[in-house]
């Protein structure tokens, strides 16, 4: 599954956002560190969303017309 994901760079690192996924958030040092970390941080979400809606599946798909 594909998902857009939003970098911000401070004095810190990086800070990233899934805004498809509300509250799904990580960061890194790097910028690399911080893409890693949000995919770890996607999978969580979608786990205990799978588990407090008794979702068995999620799936995204693009459709064109």
């Amino acid at each position: 599954m594909h998902y857009r994901v939003t970098l911000f760079e401070s004095d810190e690192g990086w800070s990233v956002s899934c805004p498809d996924l509300p509250g799904c958030h990580s960061q890194g040092a790097t910028r690399d560190e911080a893409l890693v970390n949000i995919k770890d941080a996607i999978r969580l979400w979608l786990e205990v969303e799978a588990e407090e809606t008794g979702l068995k599946r999620i799936e995204q798909t693009e459709v064109m017309v």
